[in-house]
């Protein structure tokens, strides 16, 4: 749609809509939903993947590394060698066989937990509404919002009241704009200054409204603006490890390439055979495995943390979970238990009022905005007739003036009832009210106002302060009519602290994890609720003060900060910038519409089942219970999983390193080539096979207690330091072969593939653990049945038709007893060096 037709739709009658659109006031029924859906598709910017199993299946052979094994199969047979072709594109497909079955059912696991938490839009259809999922509106369909909802599609607006939206994800202004369902006069050349028009993209800050889809999917303006929105994600601390990690084995893998082609061809002028010995070894040296491990892994997490009723949307935010070290919440809810009580109703003086209570009372029940627990501990803490008011206008919350207020009729009378933080309310107050008097305020009366807010903060107590005035009728009210006020006292609540939030805060330092409180209450309050926690307090920033410092003072503070106090949404946004520019991988938990920014600038941001569409739908990790503790599970978890990839990473990097090292020296020396293109690619296979069982293995406990980023310039070192030590063995084993046995290149390539499978597989239980193998740290049954089972396999396929086919020839019994041998030193040897090099670089 262009600008033009937003504008019509803006401009013309809503009956005219829904006959162009082939709807009406009760709604679509299902059929006429069913039909327009195989017209317009599903409502979704992302495309959804309805191939079936087989066609999965053949995308997975088009993968980079399957298709240079297809490619070399080729050559090969083509040049005559038509065992090496068979044996290469047996593994070829065998290989994406093992990743298509690893990542299909991981994919399918981890969409079963993601329907739990997806959010969901009342639809009216049949004139009866009901609740269904996103992706199923379609053009035509009517659609109940409220505060705190997404906005799902482009709509028309059919009905509103007080009615403000959040445009911030198409136009980038943060404040929230008033919209209605009036027919628009006005022209414009932004869309979205258009009232009666709501975007996909957007959501409701205050007020309801009806709405009429009419345009889905990426046919709207937000998918027209996001039509990348696949190529584009932000690049958390996971993506830039995964990204460094490959960019290092590329350059590996190219030079290594370059040099044994090279040197093959200049020492045995045989180009086919260089090339294809030389592909073949960039495959040895390919972790190729990787994607499905930390598939397998991460799904392995998800699942697990769905049993501890968190339910993870995009399966990244686990490792970034692990390495997380901040952590930022708010008060309410998280450190409390979320039932909010009203205990206090006073005047000025601090004397129980019960027309202050009155006062509340209405505009609390008046309101229509946002639906939260102080209005609803107001209205359920008692019952005042209400029959004869009658609500004219609203002048909503925003989280800029925190106030809100309501326009009364009363008979003839017209009043205005106002109600919110109160060092914004006392701004708008020229007067106070105790009893039937109604005095001016001056500086003393304005101090003692502000003695008693303090005391009742200090005692932990969150307060509110109602004030009114009596008001001349009008035909619109805005924030202009709120001065002048009387202020009438206070109302003041009670959320205790919840009972395990202080073992939770405990669990969280045990695990190196720095807590964050913050709030838009007083610092008084949160300070209480911190001390009743045991929670230190080591510094305390209110708003006021972030808005008058820049971002290099802010940055020196917000470390040694731990209760920000006063907050308002532009500061949480504000504040996790600073501690990310300080290098700290942040997770920010919120629920509300105002937390929607900071959810999704943090590195994971979590939400919990019930909060707003918004936040929910932002979040990548949603809690069905709102714990503390429960999030130091996950941080375990996101640590075990973190382990687990890191593990095969060490070990597939270094090994294949050292052998393909090996291989390199060999093919100098040696009148053959140390080991044939369809012996080292089956070396391979076997190898990432016996790793499947990675995601299955014991993490030791000191390997949780920190948190875990990637650590490129660790991996490097590791490489540099573990892989020769293969190497040296590899060459033991070539001077055996050669100068013990005599060898001819078919016994030398048996013996070697066997030692080399052998050494490879088994240094898997060295490298897991930091400490001394199967006497400290136990691997899991799986992974020691499928490393013992791999090895005994090797052993055997020399002996088997497979062997024959591919070369290679029955070793002596003496080999095996020197192999043995050679391994137990060569173990003995890693876990040495290991030990020394973990206390010279540090643990990862």
């Amino acid at each position: 749609m262009t600008i033009n037709d937003y504008v019509r739709i803006a401009k013309v009658k809503v009956d005219d809509i829904f006959r162009e659109l082939k709807s009406n006031s009760n709604g679509l029924d299902d059929q006429e939903a069913k039909n327009k859906r195989k017209i317009f598709g599903t409502n979704s910017l992302v495309k959804i993947d309805n191939r079936g199993v087989i066609l999965k299946f053949l995308t997975t052979l088009t993968n980079p590394l399957v298709v240079t094994l297809v490619l070399i199969s080729i050559i090969s047979y083509f040049f005559g060698q038509k065992i090496n072709a068979l044996a290469i594109i047996f593994m070829a497909v065998a290989s994406a066989v093992l990743t298509f079955i690893q990542e299909y059912n991981a994919s399918k696991s981890v969409e079963k937990l993601k329907e739990l938490v997806k959010v969901r839009v009342k639809v009216k259809r049949n004139n009866i509404v009901k609740e269904l999922l996103i992706k199923e509106l379609v053009p035509g369909d009517i659609i109940l919002l409220s505060a705190g909802n997404i906005i799902a599609a482009d709509v028309r607006f059919i009905n509103s009241k007080d009615l403000f939206v959040n445009q911030a994800a198409l136009n980038g202004e943060s404040f929230p704009v008033k919209k209605n369902h009036f027919i628009s006069s006005k022209s414009t050349s932004n869309i979205f200054d258009l009232e009666s028009i709501g975007f996909m993209g957007s959501s409701i800050v205050s007020g309801f409204a009806e709405a009429l889809v009419i345009k889905t999917g990426t046919n709207t303006e937000f998918g027209r603006l996001t039509s990348e929105i696949t190529k584009i994600k932000k690049e958390t601390s996971f993506d830039r490890g995964i990204r460094d990690f490959t960019w290092l084995m590329i350059r590996l893998i190219f030079f290594l390439i370059i040099f044994i082609f090279l040197i093959n061809s200049l020492l045995k002028h045989d180009f086919l055979e260089s090339l294809l010995f030389a592909l073949a070894v960039a495959v040895g040296l390919t972790p190729e495995l990787l994607p499905v491990i930390v598939t397998v892994n991460l799904s392995k997490g998800a699942i697990e943390m769905a049993k501890k009723k968190v339910i993870i949307k995009e399966l990244d935010s686990i490792q970034n979970f692990g390495a997380m070290d901040i952590l930022c919440v708010d008060k309410t809810g998280t450190l409390t238990i979320n039932e909010i009580i009203l205990i206090k109703h006073s005047d000025i003086t601090g004397k129980e009022n019960e027309d202050v209570l009155r006062l509340a009372y209405l505009n609390s029940y008046f309101q229509s905005g946002m639906e939260n627990l102080l209005d609803k501990a107001i209205v359920h803490h008692k019952k005042f007739d209400v029959v004869k008011f009658k609500k004219i206008d609203e002048i909503p919350y925003d989280f800029e003036r925190k106030k809100l207020s309501v326009i009364l009729r009363e008979g003839k009378k017209y009043s205005l009832v106002s109600k919110g933080a109160p060092e914004e309310i006392l701004k708008i107050c020229k007067f106070y009210q105790i009893g039937q008097n109604v005095r001016p305020i001056n500086f003393r009366t304005r101090e003692k106002i502000n003695e008693i807010y303090k005391n009742y903060s200090q005692d932990g107590l969150r307060v509110l302060t109602v004030a009114y005035k009596n008001i001349k009728q009008k035909k619109i009210y805005s924030k202009h009519d709120e001065r002048d006020l009387i202020l009438a006292g206070f109302v003041a609540f009670y959320d205790p602290p919840k009972s395990s939030a202080a073992n939770a805060i405990q669990k969280l330092e045990e695990l190196n994890i720095s807590l964050k409180v913050i709030s838009g209450d007083n610092e008084l309050v949160i300070k209480k609720v911190c001390e009743e926690l045991k929670m230190k307090s080591r510094n305390i920033i209110t708003g006021y003060d972030i808005d008058k410092i820049d971002d290099k003072v802010l940055d020196n503070l917000v470390e040694k900060t731990n209760i920000f106090a006063r907050i308002d949404p532009l500061q949480k946004e504000r504040i996790i910038k600073s501690l990310q520019r300080k290098k700290h991988i942040v997770g920010y938990l919120g629920d509300g519409i105002n937390d929607a920014p900071s959810i999704r600038t943090s590195d994971v941001g979590i939400s919990v089942n019930n909060a707003t569409d918004v936040a929910k739908e932002t979040a990548s990790i949603i809690l069905l219970e709102k714990s503390l503790m429960v999030l130091a599970d996950v941080v375990v978890e996101g640590r075990r999983v973190f382990g687990n990839i890191i593990k095969y990473i060490k070990m597939g990097a270094s090994s294949n390193f050292g052998n393909m090292f090996s291989m390199a020296g060999a093919s100098i020396i040696l009148p053959f080539l140390p080991m044939t293109p369809a012996q080292i690619l089956l070396n391979n296979f076997l190898y990432d096979t016996s790793q499947l069982s990675i995601p299955t293995d014991n993490v030791d406990k000191e390997y949780l207690i920190k948190p875990k980023p990637w650590n490129i310039d660790f991996i490097k070192k590791f490489i540099l330091y573990i892989g020769p030590l293969s190497s040296i063995f590899d060459f033991l084993t070539f001077g055996i072969m050669w100068f013990a046995f005599g060898a001819n290149a078919s016994l030398f390539h048996t013996g070697w593939f066997v030692e080399s499978l052998t050494t490879q597989v088994l240094v898997v239980h060295i490298i897991r653990t930091d400490k001394i193998p199967f006497v400290e740290s136990k691997p899991s049954k799986a992974l020691l049945f499928t490393t013992l089972g791999i090895i005994f396999l090797g052993w055997i396929i020399p002996y088997t038709g497979l062997g024959k086919l591919i070369g290679f020839s029955s070793l002596p019994a003496s080999f095996f007893v020197i192999l043995v041998v050679l391994s137990f030193v060569y173990l003995l040897l890693v876990q040495w060096v290991k030990k020394w090099f973990n206390k010279k670089f540090g643990l990862q």
